[in-house]
């Protein structure tokens, strides 16, 4: 078992080793400054501290409704960019047959390239989020943060985030034209925006829609303050992670199998 993890240890090693060719990373700072940007225009109108002052206004509550859409949005994009620039360096240097040749299937290849994603991903929620609440503190929101609230947020968002990146990787190495992966992701950004305005019964049937079931406020009203902190439906969460998670350990654990 010690052999075993010191070998993947060291494909997610090599993995990081290509990423630096890559410029994952910068795509992945683009993205964390979208994100912030597009959640923290509010805070640049001039009532913004006034709001920010006021707990009957739910200042923080309205702030991770709107990073909430946002992360909607952008995050379905960023995780198909990167899991297809993370793959494509195999399908166009043959890798997949070089990494065959020393006993690493395509289905370990992906397994590694998402670890690293997932390690990647959890790096840029945590800054998105502190630097969320950094600005939202520098214009004045001095209304008590509900820390609880947003770790949760965070915490769901990577998860979710962690099983669409397997897939995109999965879809990036099955389907070398990388339009396909990166379209799905088009695709996935949108449909998870419309899962906002949907009834959660449907929003938990589609894939995307997770990104709205996990957030955990809710608009209750067009007057200001009109946002509240609600429950998320956490059974369906963790359902769906879990067959998301044996979804890809059977794909990929396939891969090793089929002769590519």
């Amino acid at each position: 078992m010690m052999v075993a993890m010191a070998r993947r240890l060291l494909l997610v090693r090599l993995e990081a080793a290509k990423m630096r060719r890559l410029h994952t990373i910068p795509v992945v700072v683009v993205a964390v400054v979208a994100v912030v940007a597009l959640s923290c225009m509010n805070l640049f109108r001039p009532e913004a501290p006034v709001v920010g002052a006021d707990p009957d206004a739910w200042p923080w509550a309205s702030l991770l409704l709107n990073a909430a859409m946002m992360n909607a949005l952008v995050h379905p994009v960023l995780v198909a960019v990167i899991a297809s620039r993370q793959t494509d360096i195999e399908n166009t240097g043959a890798g997949w047959t070089l990494n065959s040749t020393t006993g690493v299937g395509p289905g370990a290849l992906c397994r590694a390239k998402t670890a690293l994603l997932v390690a990647v991903l959890a790096l840029a929620v945590a800054a998105e989020t502190a630097a969320t609440i950094g600005l939202a503190r520098a214009r004045g929101y001095t209304v008590p943060l509900e820390w609880g609230q947003w770790i949760q947020y965070a915490v769901l968002l990577w998860l979710v985030d962690g099983v669409f990146v397997g897939a995109h990787v999965w879809l990036a190495a099955k389907w070398d034209n990388q339009l396909i992966c990166v379209g799905v992701g088009l695709l996935g950004a949108f449909t998870a925006m419309y899962m906002f305005l949907t009834p959660s019964a449907i929003a938990r049937m589609v894939p995307w829609g997770y990104y709205a079931v996990i957030t955990n406020t809710r608009l209750v009203g067009r007057q200001a303050g009109g946002v509240r902190y609600g429950s998320v439906d956490l059974p369906w969460v963790v359902g769906f992670l879990l067959l998301a998670l044996a979804a890809l350990a059977w794909a990929t654990h396939r891969m090793d199998r089929v002769e590519r």
